[in-house]
């Protein structure tokens, strides 16, 4: 079958080429209705439950998310005419961007105080142009006392304020409703900036963290793709030395990228950062098939006096069987990736299965059928490499023994260094220091309160209950522990508001400011603060329409997923010790993005046992031996192993984009086990050799293009390891030292494990060899 093929894609090569140029505009066409996320929940399933939480907070309290300016001075100190006047500019054109429905500063701030009998409530700078010395001063007590100001909306040591816009969208959040607002936020802080040049205002908040994700994949699409094209060209031109073979190949990786893209744009998928490095690993993968196809190609043509053709046959006929097999592999690999609780990385791996399909075909029809049109240089070397790897295959058949005590001994030391791997992801830390979004929110988190939090919707069961003065202590109480806690940051809570209120309302005699003892006064209290509180400025962000909940907010320093994960029972720990009446709902986005990455391991470890058993069953089938499809497993789980194991050794944490690599990798690194093993056996059915020559065989006619294709993965991956995503990020990194090890693996272990019983006696057994026929 194998050569009825080969001869039909020579026969039928203008068939082929013209439909396959229809096929890829069709595709193309599809790639219209792609788009780019900037909404961090398509990471979630819509019955994540911490996602299903957040939700209901949203839905009780003002639903919005918000732009965080965060105003530094370079005199280091806030508190002077000019910067506060740069606050009030800033605080009042932030009302302007679109969808915003409140801005709060310490220049707006609604400071209350009482006079005799009433309640005044205004803005704690009234006019910044007037303001004197001791204006200033004033301002500077009230804020660096109050809670409901200090470290919330200006720094303890007075060096940083915070603008906080409120954003809400529409009920479906407008496509390109985040750009427009970041867009003009940007400006805004740029023209202060040039009226004060004083001053530096960085942006952080959700809205701007939205706005990362998509602007990290254009990172990565302006950069990385363009690098990696250099590396493959370089690649190329030194291993093929043949413009037309350059060329084909440039054609495969497009057509393959266009075909995967395209189909995922025909179902209107919507892209996010990880899924946006699918071209890369399509790009290394389409390269890898041909490579194997034209270097076959190439070594027949120069070295067997056979025509162009003739050798493309040739080249179709030993190559098929190994194409098949890795690019069904490594289709297995990629599509467990739906096995993940992240969406993005279902999606990565169902553009990554189409375009490894649309690279097989392609190299084993198209490809071919390119060649045998174009001008191919039939004088000159084969490829180089071949008595190199012979020498090599010399040495470990000779060193068989050391090797594979050697790798008894990594192994052990690999299993003792796996376990100081821990699930844990910084969730702010997924963009690195080059991009803004993150210098700023670590700046606005050490210096205020930043985006990293959990709120909490505690009901108090019944309309009106938050008025009950048990109620209002228990939740004093819970605020007051969460503040000792060493992870928190800054604790918001609306028992800040009432003792205030009650402060104001007793003469502001500090003896008051304490919560009020009766139900009504409490109400009435809130009441009369609420009718003085001008447009804009309602407690809809702490409590609820019929005041049956309030909204308490714990800003947290920059912690791991593990101490995240850990602070939240603790918090369930003392609701249930300590109000067990209470019905209290916590999650935060920081939160989902802590489990997330939890829950990811367990899942794709589901994943990596299917692959692993589809991808056990496929090479005993293909390989038409249960010894050889077995022993094939080792060279193919040690390196993910020995990855995990150097990680453990250098990094020692994994979170959510490394959780899915042993599944993806197992598919890509069976590939050059496939064939190595390929070859020997062709050697051993078809030539009958002893087992040291059938590897030297393998070496010869196929070490050249492992280690080059190896190298082209290894490349690629490196390149996405150069994202500023971390996800993109780990998962390149991670990838390639697996991939790395894998060639090693393949290049040392599975020879020596090859070679360990000689003679033609101990291979009679596996007689149930596939044909030409069968394999193709």
């Amino acid at each position: 079958m194998a050569l009825w093929f080969s001869n039909g894609v020579i026969r039928y090569r203008w068939m082929i080429l013209i439909s396959t140029l229809m096929c890829v505009i069709l595709f193309g066409i599809g790639a219209k209705g792609l788009s780019l996320s900037t909404d961090y929940k398509h990471y979630f399933k819509e019955k994540n439950q911490q996602l299903i939480d957040y939700e209901y907070i949203q839905k009780t309290f003002t639903k919005g998310d918000n732009v965080l300016f965060v105003v530094s001075s370079r005199s280091g100190d806030i508190y002077n005419k000019s910067s506060l006047q740069s606050i009030e500019a800033l605080t009042s054109k932030a009302w302007k961007l679109p969808y915003t429905i409140r801005v709060e500063s310490i220049t707006n701030f609604q400071n209350s105080y009482g006079d005799e009998d009433n309640l005044i409530v205004e803005k704690l700078v009234k006019n910044s142009d007037t303001l004197n010395a001791s204006d200033i001063q004033k301002i500077k007590d009230i804020s660096l006392s109050d809670p409901l100001i200090k470290k919330r909306l200006v720094s303890y040591d007075g060096s940083t304020a915070a603008v906080n816009a409120v954003v809400e969208w529409p009920s479906q959040q407008p496509k390109d409703g985040v750009i427009k607002v970041v867009t003009t936020a940007r400006q805004l802080a740029a023209e202060i900036m040039e009226e004060n040049p004083d001053i530096v205002i960085e942006l952080t908040g959700q809205v701007l963290i939205n706005n990362a994700f998509p602007e990290a994949a254009q990172v990565d699409g302006k950069t990385l793709m363009p690098i990696m094209f250099l590396v493959i060209l370089f690649v190329l031109a030194f291993m093929l030395r043949d413009v037309a073979s350059i060329f084909a190949t440039l054609l495969v990786i497009i057509f393959s990228i266009v075909v995967a893209m395209g189909s995922a744009g025909w179902f209107k998928t919507i892209l996010t950062p990880p899924a946006t490095s699918a071209p890369n690993i399509i790009l290394t993968i389409a390269v890898a098939n041909a490579v194997h196809i034209l270097v076959s190609f190439i070594n027949i043509l120069r070295s067997e006096n056979k025509s162009k053709n003739e050798s493309i046959k040739e080249s179709i006929r030993v190559n098929i069987q190994p194409i098949l097999l890795t690019n069904l592999t490594t289709v297995f690999g990629f599509l467990t990736l739906n096995f993940s609780d992240s969406p993005p990385f279902n999606t990565l791996g169902n553009i990554t299965a189409v375009g490894v399909l649309a690279a097989m075909v392609l190299s084993l029809t198209f490809l071919p059928a390119l060649i045998s049109t174009l001008p191919i240089r039939k004088k000159g070397n084969p490829t180089r490499g071949s008595a190199t790897m012979r020498k090599f295959a010399d040495w470990v058949i000779n060193k068989r023994t050391a090797i594979l005590i050697g790798f008894g001994v990594t192994t052990i030391c690999v299993a003792v260094l796996i376990p100081r791997n821990e699930v844990n992801d910084i969730f702010v830390h997924y963009f690195d220091e080059s991009m803004p979004i993150r210098t700023a929110t670590d700046h606005a988190t050490e210096k205020l309160t930043g985006p990293l939090n959990i709120s909490y919707a505690v009901s108090a069961q019944r309309s009106g209950g938050i008025y009950d003065p048990l109620y209002l202590k228990k939740l004093d109480q819970f605020a007051t522990w969460l503040k000792e806690q060493p992870e928190v940051n800054h604790v918001s809570t609306i028992t800040d508001v009432f003792k205030r209120l009650n402060l104001n309302m007793h003469n502001n005699a500090q003896e008051w400011y304490r919560l009020p003892e009766d139900t009504s006064q409490a109400a009435q209290y809130m009441l009369l603060y609420e009718m003085s509180l001008p447009l804009g400025f309602d407690l809809n962000n702490q409590k609820n329409v019929d005041n049956s909940s309030t909204r308490l907010v714990v800003s947290l320093k920059i912690v791991s997923t593990n101490t995240l994960i850990a602070f939240e029972q603790k918090v369930k720990n003392w609701v249930h010790n300590s109000a067990p009446e209470w019905k209290v709902q916590g999650s935060s986005p920081a939160l989902m993005f802590a489990h997330i990455g939890k829950n990811n391991i367990w899942s794709m470890l589901e994943g990596t046992t299917i692959a692993l058993i589809l991808i056990s069953l496929t090479l005993i089938i293909a390989l038409g031996s249960f010894k050889y499809g077995m022993l094939s497993m080792v060279p193919n789980l040690l390196p993910a192993a020995m990855a995990f194991g150097v990680w453990g050794l250098f990094v020692g944490q994994i979170g959510l984009a490394s959780s899915i690599i042993t599944a993806m990798t197992l598919g890509i690194v069976v590939d050059d086990t496939v064939h190595f093993l390929s070859k020997y056996l062709r050697a051993k059915r078809e030539k009958n050799l002893s087992p040291e020559e059938c590897i030297r065989y393998a070496f010869e006619h196929v070490g050249t293009a492992l280690w080059v294709t190896s190298a082209v993965l290894f490349a690629g991956f490196m390149v996405l390891a150069l994202s500023p995503f971390k996800l993109n990020n780990q998962m390149g990194l991670l990838t390639a030292i697996t991939i790395a090890f894998a060639l090693f693996v393949d290049f040392t272990l599975l020879p020596s494990l090859l070679s360990i019983k000689k003679g033609k006696k101990s291979d009679e057994k596996d007689t149930s060899d596939l044909s030409d026929t069968a394999i193709a």
